[in-house]
């Protein structure tokens, strides 16, 4: 019997272990069932509206400070721990808690889209703002319905993005001369935009450095037919920056770049644009052209270079400036002084020596151009020569009516033109060079303007923009010494000019714009 006790005792045991087993497993069961139905708590994404956000270890003002972030970095936030939030940050690898007021939830649905467009609109027109309008560009990309892809919305998205793009590498060119701080914060900026797809280009523009944006959202804008023209304007603008280009070491890859941005400028036509707007795309047509005026007639093509020159000069009559702002001014008469310099190359006969001059143009083995004074009756016998390895309009060659003198138009480098005076001495004939100022070269014009009855002086103008230095006067030469006898800043304040003015230069040139 108490065996039989016993043994029931062990079984009864032996039963409870196994239904507590089984309790067990039904449990566990039963939990993974429900964990696996119940959806997993929604994880959003933030972006940090302010610079210099400490994120914390703890959810306090007085825990370690892991990490410094940025106005424009993204953030996934992952619970609420009072006026904290809890977040992940992917690109650092690395967790921790923010205060809530210094996040803003990107939700990137289509009913939050409205919301996420007027923001963008907002921001994007804030200076020092740019990384924080890139986030949000970003989040109005995500959550455009497939069908609004390479429509009028992406349109105002890709143009937001260039702006702020253009407006960021502004400020690191100027970041140069800023405090040490600031220069931190700067240097964040561009780290973050480089997150967002935003490149920039370093371009040498003298002694200084230009940091120019690399323009891939103004290049996908471009092929949107759902643009405005004034945002494909901008966009091509943006594209063809003078300022933004690395001089090629060679002529005709400077010529095919040109003509890359001539090709670009035919993508924004003006119809539909206001006044300004226009005036800049021909403005900066006039300069393109005026390039790849000056590069056809170094290679020998006088029909291209004559109809480039032409539709430079064309740009610039028909343009409005009188609501330009002061940079596009600047451009403005950039853009006159290179046009100006070649705009010789528009007359059909441009390498021709006019009839009556004693000059010859000869082209010599090396590569130079040299031009001989001879005399009228014996063209063998030479009286002064002077060569160069620029372009020599020969169309610009005139002589004065005492024969004592006579000028000649010659361009050393693109957009500088030079006025060479082959003048007689006693001891003979000479040739002297007036430059368009005693500069380093960089782009401006010396030309004649008229001769003055008697033999003595002559009217000249000249202009140029060089060594950050601009230069504009109206000169009565003395042609014994070369030196001004008078000199005004507009040619109706001399005499001289009002009486003696030469007609073709009145009618031809750029200098009485």
């Amino acid at each position: 019997m108490s065996l039989i006790r016993n043994g029931a005792k062990e079984m009864t045991c032996t039963n409870s272990k196994w239904v507590a087993v089984a309790l067990t497993l039904v449990l566990v069961f039963t939990c993974a069932v429900s964990m696996a139905a119940a959806p997993e708590p929604p994880q959003t994404v933030a972006v940090v509206t302010r610079d210099m956000t400490p994120l914390r270890a703890a959810p306090a003002a007085s825990a370690a400070r892991s990490s410094v972030l940025w106005r424009g970095e993204l953030l996934e936030v992952r619970g609420l721990r009072g006026d904290y939030a809890l977040v992940w940050d992917h690109h650092r690898e690395r967790g921790g808690f923010v205060l809530s007021e210094q996040l803003h939830p990107l939700q990137t649905s289509a009913t939050d889209l409205p919301g996420l467009q007027a923001l963008l609109a907002f921001v994007s027109q804030q200076p020092g703002d740019e990384t924080l309008g890139l986030a949000l560009a970003a989040a109005v990309v995500q959550a455009l319905p497939p069908q609004d892809l390479h429509g009028p919305a992406e349109a105002v998205v890709l143009d937001a993005i260039g702006r702020q793009a253009e407006r960021l590498g502004e400020r690191i060119t100027r970041g140069a001369g800023e405090r040490s701080r600031d220069q931190t914060t700067l240097t964040a900026h561009v780290d973050i935009a480089a997150r967002h797809g935003v490149r920039f280009l370093s371009v040498a523009a003298g002694e200084a450095v230009v940091h120019c944006y690399e323009g891939d959202a103004y290049r996908r804008l471009l092929t949107n037919r759902h643009a405005t023209p004034e945002q494909r304007a901008r966009a091509v603008l943006a594209l063809t920056k003078p300022n933004c280009v690395t001089e090629p070491l060679r002529p005709a890859e400077r010529e095919a770049l040109d003509q890359q941005r001539d090709a670009l400028l035919a993508q924004a036509p003006t119809d539909g644009l206001a006044p300004h707007w226009a005036a800049r795309l021909q403005i900066r047509q006039a300069e393109v052209l005026s390039r790849l005026a000056f590069a056809a007639v170094r290679r020998g093509d006088a029909v291209a270079a004559s109809a480039a020159a032409r539709l430079a000069m064309d740009a610039l009559t028909s343009a409005a400036t009188e609501d330009l702002s002061e940079a596009d001014r600047r451009e403005h008469r950039e853009a006159v002084l290179r046009t100006n310099a070649v705009r010789w190359a528009a007359v059909p006969s441009a390498t021709t020596v006019p009839a009556g001059v004693p000059l010859a143009v000869e082209t010599q083995a090396d590569g130079q151009t040299c031009v001989r004074l001879h005399e009228q009756k014996n063209a063998q016998k030479t009286l002064a020569q002077r060569c160069t390895w620029g372009q020599v309009w020969a169309a610009s060659a005139q002589r004065n009516r005492e024969r004592n003198a006579i000028v000649l138009a010659v361009q050393p480098i693109d957009g500088w033109r030079e006025l060479w005076v082959f003048r007689q001495t006693r001891q003979g004939w000479e040739v002297l060079v007036q430059p368009p100022a005693a500069l380093l070269p960089g782009v401006g014009f010396a030309e004649f303007a008229g001769w003055v009855p008697g033999g003595n002086s002559m009217l000249m103008a000249r202009e140029a923009m060089a060594e950050g230095r601009t230069i504009r006067r109206f000169e009565v030469v003395r042609l014994d010494t070369l030196t001004p006898e008078r000199i005004a800043f507009r040619p109706d304040a001399l005499g001289a000019f009002n009486r003696w003015a030469d007609t073709g230069w009145k009618q031809l040139s750029l200098a009485l714009r």
